[in-house]
C-alpha cells in the first residue's frame, strides 16, 4: 500500500463559508434569543457597522455578535458545504488506499482493494423569505425588512416608530389634498373620513408600540402592553397612571379638545354608521341637538389631527 491520508491532513480546522445574499441584495438574520428566534433581513451594502460588530434584532432589540445572527438554514447550508468538502477529501485518500494484485502460484490467488463511487453530500441550498415591509434607517441609513412594521434598526438600535407614524401622516395629508380636488361631494366625505380613519389607526399602532417598548418602566407591565389610543382621553388617564406622564401637557387645551373630537367622531365611523349617539355627545360636550344625525368631518380637522 503507497496510499497516505495527507488531504485529510491538510483539511483546515476551520473555514469560511460565503452566505449569498438574495436578489435584492439582502443576508438573512435570525435573532439568537430563544424566546424570540425573529428573522428579518439586512443590506450589508448599506450599513456602516464596523466588520465583527455588534448587532441588533429587529424585534426585541437584543444586542450581540454579528456571526451570532445566522439563520438555522444558513448554518445548516454552511454545514453541507464543510461536509461536503471533508468528504470528498477522505474519498481522495480512500482512494489512494486502492491496489490489484493478479492471481499468481498454484493456488492462484489475487487480492484487491476498490473503493466504491463516491456520493458527494448533498449541498442544503436555501432560499431567503420574503418580508413585508422595507425601512431604511433615518440614524444611520441601514436598509432592512421586517415582518410587520415596528422594528430596531439592526444597525445603530433606533426604534422606527416615529418614521412609520411620520410616513403614516404624509399619505393622511395626500389623502386630504386629492380629496380637496374632487367635485363629487360623496367620494370627497368618503375619501376624508378614510383619511381621519387612517390618521388614528396611525396614531393607535405608534402608541401602542410605544408602551410595549417601554412596558417595563410602568407600574404594571401587562397593562401597558395592551393599551388603546384610539380614545384620547381614556389613553391620557391610563398613561398618566402607569408611567406617571401628562399626555396633555404636549398640546393647548384647545388643540387636545380638538383632536379628542376628531378621535370620537372617527369612532363613530368605525362603529356607529356616523349617526351620533349620547356616548359622543357626553364625551365630547357638544350640543345634544345633534343626537341622531350624521357626523360631519372636514379637511381641517383631520389636517390638524395629521400635524
Amino acid at each position: 500500500m503507497t496510499g497516505s491520508f495527507r488531504n485529510i491532513e491538510r483539511f483546515p480546522k476551520s473555514m469560511s463559508i460565503d452566505i449569498p445574499l438574495d436578489a435584492d441584495g439582502y443576508l438573512g438574520r435570525e435573532c439568537p434569543q430563544k424566546d424570540c428566534e425573529g428573522y428579518f433581513k439586512i443590506r450589508p451594502t448599506t450599513s456602516k457597522r464596523a466588520e465583527g460588530g455588534s448587532l441588533h434584532c429587529a424585534y426585541c432589540g437584543h444586542c450581540g455578535r454579528m456571526d451570532s445572527f445566522w439563520s438555522k438554514a444558513q448554518i445548516e447550508y454552511a454545514k453541507s458545504i464543510a461536509l461536503r468538502m471533508f468528504t470528498d477529501a477522505l474519498h481522495k485518500d480512500l482512494k489512494s488506499f486502492e491496489f490489484e494484485h493478479k492471481p499468481q502460484g498454484l493456488l492462484g490467488i489475487g487480492i484487491s482493494l476498490k473503493v466504491e463511487p463516491h456520493r458527494p453530500v448533498l449541498i442544503r441550498h436555501y432560499q431567503e423569505e420574503s418580508l413585508e415591509t422595507a425601512v431604511a434607517c433615518e440614524n444611520c441609513g441601514l436598509e432592512y425588512s421586517v415582518f410587520g412594521g415596528f422594528a430596531f434598526c439592526p444597525d445603530c438600535g433606533s426604534h422606527n416608530s416615529t418614521a412609520i407614524l411620520k410616513a403614516s401622516m404624509v399619505l393622511v395629508a395626500k389623502q386630504v389634498a386629492l380629496a380637496k380636488t374632487l367635485d363629487d361631494n360623496a367620494l370627497v366625505a368618503h375619501l376624508i373620513e378614510d383619511a381621519l380613519e387612517n390618521c388614528v389607526s396611525s396614531f393607535d399602532g405608534f402608541g401602542r408600540e410605544l408602551a410595549r417598548l417601554h412596558s417595563g418602566q410602568s407600574s404594571d407591565p401587562e397593562k401597558a402592553k395592551c393599551m388603546s389610543f384610539q380614545n384620547l382621553e381614556r389613553a391620557a388617564r391610563s398613561v398618566s397612571t402607569l408611567f406617571g406622564v401628562d399626555l396633555k401637557s404636549g398640546l393647548r387645551s384647545a388643540d387636545w379638545q380638538t383632536t379628542h373630537i376628531a378621535f370620537m367622531r372617527r369612532h363613530l365611523i368605525a362603529h356607529k354608521s356616523g349617526v351620533i349617539d349620547q356616548q359622543y355627545l357626553k364625551a365630547t360636550g357638544e350640543s345634544a341637538s345633534l343626537l341622531g344625525r350624521r357626523v360631519r368631518i372636514d379637511a381641517a380637522q383631520v389636517d390638524r389631527g395629521a400635524l
